[in-house]
């Protein structure tokens, strides 16, 4: 993603440790900038704010500065309650006196990447599924291979759908495809561990929908007008959903806090997590069907 125009791209790789510290300083040294929008918050990258040579460092309000980030900012942008994160992002934007509110994300695709997924997608109707989200201790954000197929399966048989499962190259994102591609037939395209991060832009781009829990390409689809279907139960669709698709969000999370709580949503601290493994099991393949049909059926 780093060829964006008027973008210039500076990488802290973490693997690297405290070495990743030291190149980011390098980088930055001798260049000074007028306001440095400091749009995370954790103590890793709490560090890298206090490197930038900038008379504004604006951070999130008090109750938002996670990791003590108000210690590496000097001001902060206003506190609103239960934002979506993109709200929260365009509100440094709104500090600063950008008045407009424009949804742009123009983002490059080279003609390889575009004819790379008009060959993957077809002609006919189009369902991707990419159907985990990064792999964390106590990250429990995953239905499970064989929900995924019902609805693949549902959308295939009734609208004619090519099945599409993309994804990493882990071991848990290989089996789901195996799984997924047995339970739907081998005319399922598996994408899993083979596509770049460009390529795969480009299949969601030339796609009819997403089905997706929690994870990047449910946003990178909506950077490029994709519907998504969110699969929520232990994160919040409210704080962190597809941000143009919420109408098509199967959202349990208020039954997953219920259960696994004992609370209701607005008992909770905003953007608290479910940590339960059983959580994503309260989505119903039903439920994703009828988004389906939502999608396909108009």
């Amino acid at each position: 993603m780093g060829d964006i125009p008027g973008i210039e791209f500076i990488i802290f790789d973490k693997r690297k440790g405290r070495a990743a510290y030291a190149d980011v300083r390098k980088r930055l040294k001798g260049r000074h900038f007028d306001v440095a929008l400091c749009m995370h918050a954790s103590m890793r990258v709490n560090r890298i704010y206090r490197m930038i040579d900038s008379p504004l460092r604006l951070g999130y309000d008090r109750k938002r500065a996670r990791d003590l980030q108000w210690l590496f900012t000097n001001a902060r942008i206003a506190a609103t309650p239960e934002q979506h994160v993109l709200d929260a992002m365009m509100s440094f934007a709104r500090h600063i006196g950008v008045p407009q509110r424009e949804l742009r994300w123009d983002i490059p695709l080279s003609p390889a990447n575009r004819a790379f997924a008009e060959e993957v997608v077809g002609k006919g109707p189009a369902l991707v599924i990419s159907p985990c989200s990064t792999q964390r201790v106590r990250n429990f954000r995953n239905w499970s291979a064989e929900n995924y197929a019902a609805a693949a399966n549902h959308a295939r048989k009734k609208y004619g759908c090519r099945i599409i499962v993309t994804g990493g190259p882990s071991d848990l994102e290989k089996d789901y495809a195996r799984t997924i591609t047995d339970l739907c037939g081998a005319e399922t395209v598996n994408l899993v561990g083979r596509t770049s991060l460009k390529e795969l832009l480009a299949v969601l781009a030339a796609a009819d929908v997403l089905i997706s829990p929690d994870s990047g390409p449910a946003h990178m689809a909506t950077a490029v007008g994709t519907p998504v279907i969110g699969l929520y139960a232990t994160s919040n669709p409210a704080r962190s959903g597809p941000y143009l698709s919420r109408a098509l969000t199967v959202n349990a999370y208020p039954e997953a806090v219920g259960r696994f709580l004992g609370k209701t949503p607005d008992q909770l601290r905003w953007g608290q997590r479910v940590r339960d493994p059983g959580a994503m099991d309260l989505i119903r393949v039903r439920d994703v069907n009828a988004k389906i049909d939502l999608v396909f059926g108009k």
